[in-house]
């Protein structure tokens, strides 16, 4: 799927939460959204996933214009992971992870149905949770449940705000690897927020850094994600470590010349 935004701006009241934004993603690809608290992400995503309506500008899957595409169409091609989560109690991991075919499903829950589920279960390796509720998860465990509720959708884009907030090191680089490989071998397009910067430049094929709702950088990890231009967006000296292991962004202090950013 190709996903071309145009020009994309969302206001509430006056206060332009995102202003003329543009970037393209297409099959194959991650797509990082970088950028510090308030400074769109979270809308832009919401945005893409219909869930907010723009107030100018355009967002094109395939050449079709979301705002205008069958909503039920649109269900099956878009896998959408909010950063808040909303979900049943009493509800099992294996009914919640269900919840993501419910566009397949017609007269009653099918045998591939049922194989999609589990294979999205052991691609997160949370098979062993199956059978718990969804109250008696870890908010990190619950994280990876909504990942595999969108992987058993079986997308052409995925749309995750943050999906690694939760989650401690070892199974962000789980997730994030787990990603680049569903990308690949499922032909399907990726746009992930993240706050993790080092994530964004060892995983996204592109990154797009927003400052107050206005695009500052569009590109290759290496072309955004370069201490001048964190340096301008976030205020923070920051320098790249190279060693056996690859190139790293080393944040290494506030710059004394921004005030603190108290978010909106």
């Amino acid at each position: 799927m190709e996903v071309i935004v145009s020009q994309l701006t969302k206001r509430y009241g006056d206060i332009p939460a995102i202003a003329g934004v543009s970037f393209e993603v297409h099959p194959q690809e991650i797509v990082a959204l970088v950028g510090p608290n308030g400074s769109g992400k979270s809308t832009l995503i919401k945005t893409m996933a219909t869930i907010y309506n723009p107030t100018s500008g355009s967002i094109t899957f395939d050449g079709e214009d979301i705002f205008t595409a069958d909503p039920v169409d649109l269900a099956t091609r878009v896998g959408y992971v909010p950063q808040h989560f909303t979900y049943t109690l009493y509800s099992s991991v294996f009914e919640t992870i269900l919840l993501g075919r419910r566009r397949h499903i017609k007269w009653s829950v099918s045998a591939e149905e049922l194989t999609r589920v589990q294979e999205a279960l052991d691609t997160l390796g949370i098979s062993h949770l199956a059978g718990k509720n969804m109250d008696q998860l870890s908010g990190g465990e619950r994280q990876k449940v909504f990942i595999a509720r969108a992987l058993a959708q079986d997308p052409a884009l995925y749309l995750f705000d943050e999906p690694t907030s939760a989650l401690d090191i070892r199974h962000q680089i789980d997730v994030m690897e787990i990603m680049r490989e569903v990308t690949q071998s499922h032909n399907a397009a990726m746009i992930i927020a993240v706050h993790d910067l080092n994530l964004a430049y060892r995983y996204a094929d592109v990154v797009v850094m927003l400052d107050h709702g206005i695009r500052v950088g569009y590109g290759k990890p290496d072309n955004v994600l370069t201490p001048s231009g964190i340096e301008r967006v976030y205020g923070v000296t920051a320098c790249m470590v190279e060693n056996e292991y690859g190139r790293f962004l080393l944040p290494v202090r506030r710059d004394p010349r921004k005030p603190a950013d108290t978010g909106r």
